[in-house]
Parts: C-alpha cells; structure tokens; sequence
C-alpha cells in the first residue's frame, strides 16, 4: 500500500493515526526503502500507519476555539547554525540544550533516525563541521517538542486562511482544535489542511487569549453580558 501511494505522489510523510508531538512522524520520503523503513517503525508502536502526500511551504497552526480562529503560528523545524568550529552533533547537542532550557524540559531535539535521516539528506553526517554561518534544518516536522520554534502571525493571518480553519473545526465537531496547515505565507489563501490537533497547546500561543477563550467555552455563563 504505501509502495503504490508513493509512485503516485513522489513524496511522502508516514506518521501514526493518533500520534502526537511530532513522535515518529517522518517526512518528505521519496524512496521505496525509507518508506517501508518508516512504516514498519509506526506499525511497531501499535499504532495504526498513514500515508500523506508531503507538501511543500510553511507549517501554519491556527487554534480555533468555539469554532472561532483565536491564534495562529508559522512554527519552524529544529535547526543550526555552524560556527565554523563545532561539529553537527555538538551543534544540536548545544541547541538541544537551551531549547530545554528555555521550555522547562519540553522541547529538545532528539538524535533518532528522522533526524540522521535529514543530515545525511542535506549532505553531512554528524562529525561534519558545519561552515560559520550556514544554517542546516535537522528535522522536517516542526513540533516544538522535537526542536522546533514558533512565531505569532495572528495579525497577519489571511481571512481565507481563518474561514478555512473554522469551517473544518465545525465540520469535525471538534470546539477546541488546532489545524496544522502548508502555507506559501500566512497572508495568502493557499493552504493544505494536513492535520486537526485535538490537544493543541495553548500556552505555546501567548500572548493571544487562548486560555480566556477556552474558560468562556467552558462557563458560558461567566462571559459579561
């Protein structure tokens, strides 16, 4: 099955049904041998394999809540910047360590199979030293647990983008969700709607009010009249 999904589309992200935190999720895999290598790894967890088409552009998570946009981040993958000096694997080993830092311990970048599997796609292996200045993304998925960052776009967010967003939170029935999105750029209509989050991470999105909207969903009846 996922042999034949891949002549189809080329390129393939292989993740768990219900998965979360990025956990096993590989993406962008173009050849029979990797996908295999990614499905057998899920199936291996017990959990039910899937199949996407990989797209192309800008990882956008909007959070609605009562079926209304609140929030909306363009979140970035695990990355690094060479010093010239440092090898790759003490370069995310530093990285890895002040995302835990600055995240009580949530975020850091694992040294798993996805991630050796997107160095050695961009050419290097972990002894390599990186050149002073050069910046190589070492996962493909963007969840903050593994690395990644995000930034607030919620100003900038195209209406298209929020309508999109709230029509699929109401046609899941899901009030409180957050919808992973490939975008050219946030202020554009373009989109892939790639994933629907039923537990997405509230506080990751401050400043916007998204524990207050989330209150208000709960006890209606504390909003003012």
């Amino acid at each position: 099955y996922p042999i034949y999904f891949l002549h189809q589309h080329q390129r393939l992200v292989i993740k768990p049904a219900n998965g979360e935190q990025g956990d096993h999720v590989f993406v962008d895999l173009s050849d029979e041998g990797s996908v295999l290598d990614a499905w057998k790894q899920v199936c291996s967890t017990g959990d039910t394999a899937i199949a996407e088409q990989f797209v192309e552009g800008q990882d956008l998570r909007i959070v609605v809540i009562n079926y209304q946009v609140v929030a909306a981040s363009i979140r970035i993958p695990a990355r690094i910047t060479g010093n010239g000096q440092d090898d790759i694997q003490t370069l995310i080993e530093k990285q890895s360590h002040r995302r835990s830092k600055a995240t009580g311990g949530e975020s850091y970048i694992p040294l798993d199979s996805e991630t050796l599997r997107c160095i050695a796609d961009a050419g290097f292996s972990l002894a390599d030293i990186l050149p002073c200045g050069q910046t190589l993304t070492v996962r493909k998925t963007a969840n903050l647990h593994t690395g990644g960052t995000m930034t607030d776009v919620t100003q900038k967010l195209r209406p298209q983008l929020a309508d999109a967003a709230e029509k699929a939170a109401k046609a899941l029935n899901i009030p409180v969700v957050g919808l992973d999105m490939m975008v050219d750029v946030p202020d554009k209509p373009a989109y892939h709607i790639i994933e629907a989050n039923e537990r997405p991470g509230l506080a990751n999105h401050e400043p916007q009010p998204t524990a207050e909207r989330l209150i208000d969903l709960l006890f209606p009846q504390t909003q003012p009249s």
